[in-house]
């Protein structure tokens, strides 16, 4: 990937301590080496890039030649990385790279790639040598706008996801839109359904620019979220920069998840569901949040927090970006004990983030069992699409 080296933005992750830049722009990965370099890491160092197949096709070279040129001693790894490869099993292969190649505490380890490879990587930088430093380069629109910001590191266990983990901030983020050009339509898709997250939990300008989009010209099949020449760079950089501005504020205001930072969980404790009932791999993970979304959405109907129209506006946009609508056939009894395997459950109570409004959620432990399953009801045959102008009309 060669191009024009292009102005970078920052956003600051304003930690009390060990705070980092989130740094955004097209050709950033070219200044990958120069980028830690500013961070104070010394010439000489040794760095480990983890990545995968894809991802070393069509970034490895560039990465590891600015790490080189920066005077880095820079080495690949390459691992699997699917959701059903993200075990312990796979993080061993990370400690042995760095056992091989004698990373000291001095030394880094650079996440390249997707969620599933900066939740890994992470894991074993939070680990190796209790702790080296890490830096996160996403690579697919999830990881840039959620996975890759805010320090949480881990993997799946059989009895659910991301039940082993550590919090273990990175360096540095650097995020580069033109590593999108490769990215499945699919993925996209998946990544688009954490940028809907933001909208609703708190950003309803957002949200407001992500319904203008997705509304189809005058003629058009179809509206524009699933891909990114759909959405189009203008959009793409604002969705970028705003998504990775409310996620450094909310890590900010709440690093450990003691409090606020729980919103980010929208959509996640029943789409974490899906994903393990399912069988990691049969649903992308943002395909699975989406699904959560919808189901969050309806148990707050079902409970009065907020309004029919609210949740069709919410299911618009995640049809429009092409995800998933209709809630899979999963035995109730087996979703409800998945349920009290979610790592955020207190004191036998699963906590749900609930939208009452665009742009305003709030976090309830008093759902009952039978909420729960008369929303899945609702969202397991969705009803088409009530068209825009209809929305909040008798």
């Amino acid at each position: 990937m060669s191009t024009a080296l292009q102005p970078l933005r920052t956003i600051e992750v304003a930690l009390e301590q060990n705070g980092y830049p989130v740094v955004i722009g097209a050709g950033a990965l070219e200044q990958l080496g120069e980028q830690i370099r500013e961070r104070g890491v010394r010439a000489g160092t040794k760095v480990l890039v983890v990545t995968n197949p894809v991802v070393q096709e069509h970034y490895g070279a560039t990465a590891l030649a600015s790490l080189s040129a920066a005077g880095f001693e820079a080495s690949t790894l390459v691992i699997e990385a699917g959701e059903d490869q993200k075990t312990p099993a796979t993080v061993a292969l990370i400690h042995d790279a760095a056992f091989a190649r004698k990373l000291e505490r001095g030394s880094l380890i650079v996440a390249l790639g997707g969620g599933v490879v900066g939740d890994m990587a992470g894991f074993a930088a939070a680990t190796w040598l209790r702790g080296i430093a890490l830096v996160q380069v996403p690579t697919t629109l999830l990881a840039m706008v959620d996975a890759a910001i805010g320090g949480k590191t881990g993997v799946n266990h059989a009895g659910g996801k991301n039940l082993i983990g550590a919090f273990h901030q990175p360096k540095l983020v650097l995020i580069d839109p033109l590593s999108l050009a490769t990215l499945p339509e699919r993925e996209f898709r998946a990544g688009m359904a954490e940028v809907i997250k933001y909208g609703v939990i708190g950003d309803p300008e957002l949200f407001g620019a992500l319904e203008a989009a997705a509304a189809p010209p005058v003629g058009a099949a179809r509206a524009g979220l699933a891909s990114r020449e759909a959405v189009g760079p203008a959009l793409l950089d604002k969705l970028l920069l705003r998504s990775a501005a409310a996620k450094a504020r909310v890590v900010a205001a709440d690093e450990r998840e003691g409090g606020l930072r729980a919103i980010l969980n929208y959509g996640h404790t029943l789409g974490h569901v899906v994903e393990t009932l399912s069988g990691y791999g049969t649903y992308l993970h943002g395909e699975a949040v989406g699904l959560g979304m919808l189901a969050a959405g309806a148990i707050a109907v079902e409970r009065g927090l907020w309004s029919e129209d609210d949740q069709e506006r919410q299911r618009r946009l995640i049809a429009a970006a092409q995800l998933p609508l209709a809630w899979p056939s999963l035995q109730p009894q087996a979703v409800l004990a998945c349920l009290q395997g979610d790592k955020k459950v207190k004191e036998g109570r699963v906590r749900f983030v609930l939208p009452t409004a665009i742009g305003t959620v709030e976090i309830r432990d008093d759902v009952d069992t039978a909420t729960i399953l008369a929303a899945l009801d609702r969202i397991a045959t969705p009803e088409p699409l009530a068209p825009p102008e209809l929305i909040g009309t008798a």
